[in-house]
């Protein structure tokens, strides 16, 4: 009876002396995807573009400038031989310009500096959703593992039943139905052995794609495994922070200041324009034959102020200022639809974390009823009063409640950092708290 009593913690230990030297925890894994996964490295390709493309606004205000050289050969071929003449000439032109007032070019200037924060913000999610495809992989593995570790001490303990029953059939103290019953149930276990061994297959294919090691081993988590409570254990605490925290929010409240500045810039088609220019331009001619006077150089050099005052473009203006303000509303309603959806998305986490610590415990205490009503079963069937199939029943509650159990951790776990994701407050540091749990 103490096999099964001190179950969880012999194959524990069974499996830190068989945990392969190689075995990785959640923040070495971590690390490893975030140098190889596509999804991520396309965002971070992504969030540098939309710097350079930042950069780029600035340069309505910077000044330009232009060189410009020509070359040119004219040949005059006439009757009259004094109007004959060949000559050529080459210049240069060097010109700037500075705007002074381009209010257009000054809200798109404001736009460039709202998408570095915008392209920020969407690299900060890619990070927290990558940190929670780790984790959910890295989870379902363990769950996996640990599927197939309860599924195989079933299967012994069947077999120990199956041969019990066989022996007592021999000496006549049990029917042919014992020993048939157990035999249909190891018949089932190993149908459900082949079935965990290719999910836990799978799942380890999905964590190695992922994070681009071959044939990763997760660590499991250390015995007793000790959950902590949710901090701040308040929905509302945890709704409130989304407002600055969450990229989702942040990319929405980004949009509707781009749309802003759009109609401002809409409303400066109808503002007048004023800019700086100057220009230096040197001609230089040379007379051949008989026009040598056409030998000269000139050099020209000019600066003055260029100012443009709009007066009617056939109400293109006010109609593209009208379109501006409907999309600044459509902005405007966007963010207060990503205020409700992170809002919700929050809420059903933290509950969703709070639910999972009381099934937790639930199981907890499942696990340990299960564990004696095996033992008394075993003994009742020793002493006459229970048959082979009460301990079969028996034996399968218990594991499966030992399944469930572990699966329950591993969801609360991952129910946290979904909780700091939806939250926006998720950090790679966040993992250091999972990572104190692992078998060391």
């Amino acid at each position: 009876m103490n096999t099964f009593r001190h179950l969880p913690l012999s194959l524990t230990l069974a499996a830190a002396f068989a945990l392969p030297a190689h075995a990785q925890s959640l923040v070495d894994l971590y690390e490893s995807a975030r140098s190889f996964d596509a999804n991520y490295q396309s965002a971070r390709a992504q969030f540098e573009a939309n710097l350079y493309k930042a950069e780029q606004a600035k340069a309505g205000l910077l000044p330009s400038a232009g060189l410009a050289l020509g070359v040119n050969r004219v040949n005059i071929d006439s009757n009259n031989a004094t109007a004959e003449s060949t000559y050529g000439n080459h210049g240069a032109t060097l010109s700037a310009s500075q705007p002074l007032y381009r209010p257009a070019n000054q809200a798109t200037a404001e736009q460039g500096k709202r998408q570095v924060l915008l392209a920020q913000a969407q690299l900060t999610a890619a990070e927290q959703d990558l940190i929670v495809r780790v984790s959910q992989a890295y989870f379902d593995v363990l769950a996996a593992s640990d599927s197939l570790t309860f599924v195989q001490a079933q299967k012994s303990a069947v077999s120990e039943q199956l041969a019990s029953a066989k022996r007592n059939f021999e000496v006549g103290t049990a029917t042919i139905t014992d020993t048939r019953e157990a035999q249909a149930r190891y018949d089932l276990t190993l149908a459900q052995e082949i079935a965990v061994q290719n999910d836990l297959r799978v799942k380890k294919i999905v964590l190695d794609q992922l994070t681009g090691k071959s044939e990763s081993t997760p660590k499991p988590l250390a015995v007793p495994v000790v959950i902590a409570e949710i901090n701040p254990n308040d929905v509302n605490s945890w709704v409130a922070l989304t407002e600055e925290a969450s990229p989702g929010i942040q990319q929405a409240r980004l949009g509707l200041e781009v749309a802003e500045l759009e109609t401002q810039k809409a409303q400066a088609g109808n503002k007048p324009t004023l800019d700086l220019n100057a220009s230096y331009a040197m001609t230089q001619n040379n007379g051949i034959a008989s026009n040598a006077a056409a030998d000269y150089r000139t050099n020209v050099t000019s600066i003055g102020l260029s100012f443009n005052l709009p007066l009617f473009a056939g109400y293109a203006i006010q109609n593209r200022v009208k379109e501006t303000q409907s999309l600044q509303d459509k902005a405007r309603n966007d963010l207060e639809g990503a205020r409700r959806s992170v809002a919700l998305a929050t809420r059903s986490a933290f509950f969703g974390v709070q639910s999972g610590l009381g099934q937790v415990k639930a199981l907890e205490a499942a696990e340990t009823s299960s564990q004696v009503a095996l033992d008394a079963t075993k003994l009742g069937y020793q002493v006459g009063v229970r048959v082979n199939v009460d301990v079969l029943n028996a034996q399968t509650t218990l594991f499966d409640t030992k399944a469930k159990l572990a699966k329950a951790r591993y969801d609360v776990l991952l129910g946290g950092l979904k909780l700091r994701q939806a939250s926006g407050t998720l950090k790679v540091d966040d993992l250091n708290a999972v990572n104190a749990l692992l078998l060391k």
